[in-house]
């Protein structure tokens, strides 16, 4: 049905009567003509507003894995932004419910520098866990200490001789008794620390199967600059 179907009653209709509108076929009152064409209306209203689907909730992002060398150069951006001069002395990965540090990665790392014109030592950790206790994602700065040039434990070292990775010091400490230590505890943690050995003067990867150095089941030494096995310290 066309609204140009509809005709207009002519003038002069006997008063008292409802004006009518003719359509072929059938006669409708002027108010019944109303609701048609509300209704009408809203058919094509519904027609041009369909309705949104729902929105599908976004999943949860997992915890990003990386290896040392990988997370350091994260950091070292960052720690150069505190000094000019600063030199790395520690870079240790730090243990949490979703990250064993199998294969060489973490999900949590700290790197620690040293600036001699600062006279300042300062922790800068990155964070791709989603554990409730570990640090927020991203790079985050820890508190400034003294530097003391002196320290045995605060040795900084020339970032060109960190040449090896976390994940090719863990594939040698696994042929050095780590893959028995996996195989007889598969959920063992393991932990890598790398700082400089200033009685030998070489950097040295510590790859720590357990919860803790002080707690460690094996840790294998790896130097960092060459991939090859030094010794089993525990």
């Amino acid at each position: 049905m066309n609204l140009r179907d509809f005709v207009l009653p002519k003038a002069g209709a006997a008063q008292g009567t409802a004006p009518r509108m003719h359509i072929p076929g059938t006669v409708i009152s002027r108010s019944s003509s109303a609701i048609l064409l509300s209704v009408l209306a809203l058919l094509v209203a519904c027609e041009s507003n369909p309705a949104k689907p729902p929105e599908t909730k976004a999943e949860p992002k997992g915890p990003e894995l990386l290896t040392g060398r990988a997370a350091f150069q994260k950091v070292f951006i960052a720690a150069r932004n505190y000094a000019a001069d600063v030199k790395p002395f520690r870079i240790e990965s730090v243990p949490t419910t979703d990250g064993d540090g199998h294969d060489g990665k973490s999900a949590v790392w700290r790197a620690s520098f040293a600036s001699p014109t600062h006279h300042g030592v300062k922790p800068f950790i990155w964070s791709g866990s989603n554990a409730p206790d570990a640090p927020s994602r991203g790079v985050s700065p820890g508190n400034e200490d003294v530097y003391n040039p002196g320290n045995a434990s605060t040795q900084i070292f020339d970032v060109a001789f960190l040449k090896i990775d976390s994940d090719q010091a863990f594939d040698v400490a696994q042929k050095h008794g780590g893959d028995k230590i996996l195989e007889k505890n598969p959920s063992t943690p393991v932990l890598y620390v790398c700082d400089w050995n200033h009685n030998t003067n070489e950097l040295v990867w510590h790859v720590i199967y357990g919860p803790s150095r002080d707690a460690a089941k094996l840790t294998a030494a790896v130097n960092a600059s060459t991939g090859e096995f030094i010794r089993v310290e525990k």
